[in-house]
């Protein structure tokens, strides 16, 4: 039960106690999935020492809703607690879904999915731009951008992102392949245990178009055979006309080199 210490001290601000059952969650509450291991500890925590940092609650029509704390609630009901300590606070909707978000973030409790999930829930819901959404959070306007990049990603993905235990670097990588080849790719990358860096390798390989047979080089003989005996033609009437002449070539894969080889005067005359 909670420490009557702790009780007093707690009472003695501006905190109250509140039936469990009073609190209602946050329909803005960015997280989605709570470790049972890790809420089971919380719990023993809180059974011995109860619990530290009050919840945020806010006055609702019908009862409250709970502002900051999904996690402590679940583990003080987990704990068998009647009741919990809170803050009440005057916030309307906006705020309210802004401080969830907030506590989270600063608390490092949301994994990357959760968080990009969250500011693009925000930014719906309240009609902020990025800047907007980045000043709110205490975070710059790109590092909200590259956050909702990751939301690019199909449902499936994100889940298997999550499940396979990948960083946010590993989700960033994946963007550049094709929807359809994300799948495989992370199967791939699970079953090989990729670092960040290997991943990357791996999907700029996937990326690399294949390589093209080089293509054999086409010979034009027929062509060069033609110019050839039409040379060889005009070479005999040279020499008909009583001027020697001589025709050299040299051959090889690329070229043919010809050489011709003329008198600068008809034979038997002098310069």
């Amino acid at each position: 039960m909670q420490d009557k210490r702790n009780r007093t001290v707690l009472e003695s601000g501006r905190v109250r106690f509140v039936h469990l059952d009073k609190i209602r969650p946050n329909p803005s509450q960015p997280r989605r999935v709570f470790d049972p291991a890790g809420l089971q500890e919380l719990a023993d925590s809180i059974r011995q020492y109860g619990i530290l940092q009050p919840l945020t609650v806010r006055r609702m029509p019908g009862g409250l809703e709970l502002v900051a704390g999904e996690r402590r609630l679940r583990a003080a009901k987990l704990a068998g607690l009647k009741e919990v300590p809170c803050i009440f606070v005057t916030v309307d909707e906006i705020q309210s879904g802004m401080l969830a978000l907030v506590e989270n973030l600063q608390r490092r409790d949301l994994d990357y999915i959760e968080e990009a999930e969250g500011l693009a829930r925000l930014m719906r819901l309240y009609g902020l731009s990025q800047e907007q959404a980045a000043m709110k959070v205490g975070k710059s306007q790109s590092a909200v951008a590259n956050k909702l990049r990751l939301l690019k990603h199909p449902p499936q993905v994100l889940e298997a992102l999550r499940k396979g235990g990948f960083s946010e670097r590993h989700a960033r990588a994946l963007l550049r392949l094709p929807v359809e080849g994300r799948l495989e790719a992370l199967e791939v990358m699970a079953a090989r245990q990729m670092t960040v860096a290997q991943a990357e390798q791996y999907i700029e390989s996937l990326l690399k178009p294949a390589a093209q047979p080089q293509s054999k080089p086409k010979y034009i003989f027929r062509d060069v055979r033609v110019f050839l005996n039409s040379l060889d033609r005009d070479l005999d009437l040279i020499r008909s006309a009583g001027i020697p002449c001589d025709l050299g070539r040299e051959e090889t894969e690329q070229e043919i080199v010809l050489t011709i080889r003329l008198p600068k005067t008809r034979p038997g005359k002098t310069a």
